[in-house]
């Protein structure tokens, strides 16, 4: 079979770490066999039809040209391109309404609430709600932390005018600041095909609260506990099945694993960190192409 990486043109504005990890992977992949060709999402040379499968890996900028990337779905779709991940899976985790859904499911997320595009920004109310003097605004689709930032009770006011010319423009989330982020870190459990991979904790530099390592955060691999490998793996067993690839981004409270994100678009996978990453995902990979039909090769 003839697969392409999905990557973006400007691979290494999000510094050396994330770019290169595209580089060590597609080396990895070749030099066990695998046909396999780096390729913009966006290029408009590329020839999707010569490719069985697009491995979605760093689209990272969909959420700046965020319809392009929609028809583009549509497109790669339309000329029946099998995808890991699943397009279906890529739409619905493209806009940050999921938390909702995953909480309706009954799975534990940071506590969110939803601010809609051209209403008014009752930022009041949320302190009140969510028993905190700092809220973290970030918007429904984004990456990277744009346009994401911290409001405390004392600013409010003024962030106002702010928030309601982003509102403009599209759907927000309000969520309280998490002092688990400072105290002890991000967690994140990476899923190859739905097996557990590897695990580690992301801390934010003093004084901030973006766990980024494009923003100062640190990066500490850890043996998963058992306890919260465990919910890790239900939530991607209920909402990342089909998957190549999942990362489950969330913090501890009491003993609970609250959900901050589900990444199954475009995650960094953190593969320096563990010495069988690699092979677990080739091992993946591999299984979920013998299950593609051989009509499609």
């Amino acid at each position: 079979m003839k697969l392409a990486l999905v990557t973006y043109e400007a691979i290494h504005s999000y510094g050396s770490l994330s770019g290169s990890e595209d580089g060590v992977l597609l080396e990895f992949l070749t030099s066990k066999g695998v046909d396999i060709t780096l390729e913009d999402w966006n290029g408009p040379a590329v020839n999707w039809q010569q490719y069985d499968v697009a491995v979605f890996k760093s689209p990272w900028d969909y959420f700046d040209k965020f319809n392009e990337f929609r028809a583009w779905l549509d497109r790669m779709e339309a000329m029946n391109i099998r995808t890991l991940n699943p397009i279906s899976t890529i739409r619905w985790n493209a806009d940050k309404h999921y938390l909702l859904e995953v909480e309706k499911a009954g799975l534990p997320i940071v506590p969110s609430a939803l601010l809609k595009r051209g209403t008014a920004v009752p930022l009041e109310q949320y302190f009140t709600r969510f028993q905190t003097d700092k809220l973290i605004i970030k918007p429904c689709v984004s990456g990277g932390a744009k346009n994401t930032f911290i409001v405390s009770k004392e600013e409010a006011e003024q962030v106002v005018p702010k928030l309601e010319g982003l509102l403009r423009e599209e759907d927000f989330l309000a969520q309280p600041f998490m002092p688990q982020i400072q105290e002890e870190g991000e967690w994140s459990f990476l899923f190859f095909n739905g097996k557990y991979s590897h695990c580690l904790l992301k801390s934010a530099k003093s004084g901030d609260f973006r766990v980024q390592h494009f923003f100062g955060g640190t990066i500490h691999p850890q043996e998963a506990p058992a306890h919260l490998l465990a919910q890790a793996q239900k939530l991607v067993g209920q909402f990342a099945e089909g998957c190549l690839y999942a990362r489950v981004d969330g913090v501890v409270v009491g003993e609970e694993l609250q959900l901050m994100e589900l990444e199954l678009i475009e995650p960094f996978l953190y593969l320096h960190t563990n010495p069988n990453s690699q092979e677990n995902y080739y091992q993946a990979l591999m299984q979920m192409l013998q299950e593609i039909p051989s009509s499609v090769s």
